[in-house]
């Protein structure tokens, strides 16, 4: 059976995957961190669920729906979630090369899926557009991270820190450096280190969106960059549905008022006798 996709709310979220309902790599201002936290990839200082949940008690109260979850019907588990948000509110997505992410964006920040389950990873970015779009925002931004490595893969599974995805075409590595896909998630990680100006470097690997998947997904890069490239989707365009409906509606209405001969009907107005 197919997962089954709806908004994030706070009673869903004690069943969230434990990474997804802890990690508030995003969410935290990195600053307020303590500057001697060393920087590591078991992910352990962006720990605290308080926080997570904190944070998305706040959007939605302030905001509105934040995320979007996949269940397994079968077994009732949430096995995917992603979350969303205007950047004023991703306090990390000011730290990126490539930021800041533009004024009439939303932010995806993350999709985070179960082992087995990588597939729930489109399903919850439509799930996500669709409500965006219902709700008129412009557009949606991601900072999407080129791993090394050939192939592509949708989005790394929880616990995957190595999934691999082919290098973008808005790779712009210097002149005499390796192809950018033979990079290693730790030489990413090392030259990250360098380029965020911060002393809370560190990255969550799980929490970055694989650039080969949004690029996939109909997003273009807006700011280039070997390794972290902002891509964007516009949502308007989108909505040319409303006025493809509307012209339908318009099209039956005349053909309601003329008969199978061609003539047209004559119609008299409500509570007007001939």
């Amino acid at each position: 059976m197919e997962p089954v996709v709806s908004r994030l709310s706070l009673e869903s979220f004690d069943s969230l995957p434990p990474h997804a309902r802890r990690c508030v790599f995003w969410e935290v201002d990195p600053g307020t961190r303590d500057p001697l936290t060393r920087f590591s990839t078991d992910h352990g200082a962006f720990e605290s669920e308080f926080d997570k949940e904190a944070w998305i008690s706040a959007a939605l109260l302030e905001w509105g729906a934040c995320g979007q979850i996949a269940t397994d019907p079968a077994t009732g588990v949430i096995v995917g979630a992603a979350f969303y948000a205007p950047p004023g509110r991703v306090p990390r997505s000011q730290l990126f090369p490539t930021s800041p992410v533009s004024a009439d964006a939303v932010l995806l920040s993350a999709i985070h899926v179960e082992p087995g389950y990588e597939e729930v990873a489109t399903p919850l970015l439509d799930a996500v557009v669709v409500d965006l779009m219902r709700r008129g925002v412009r557009a949606v931004e991601a900072f999407g991270l080129v791993r090394g490595g050939g192939g592509s893969q949708a989005v790394g599974a929880e616990g995957d820190e190595r999934a691999e995805t082919r290098p973008g075409p808005d790779s712009d590595a210097a002149p005499g450096m390796r192809d950018i896909s033979e990079w290693s998630d730790e030489e990413i990680v090392s030259v990250a280190r360098e380029i965020l100006d911060s002393p809370q470097t560190d990255l969550c690997l799980r929490c970055l969106l694989d650039a080969g998947f949004l690029k996939d997904s109909g997003f273009d890069v807006v700011a280039s960059h070997a390794r972290f490239p902002r891509l964007r989707l516009e949502l308007d365009e989108g909505l040319g549905w409303k006025s493809e409906v509307e012209g339908a509606l318009e099209k039956l209405i005349v053909m309601a008022a003329i008969d199978v001969t061609g003539k047209e009907r004559t119609f008299a107005p409500v509570g007007r006798r001939n």
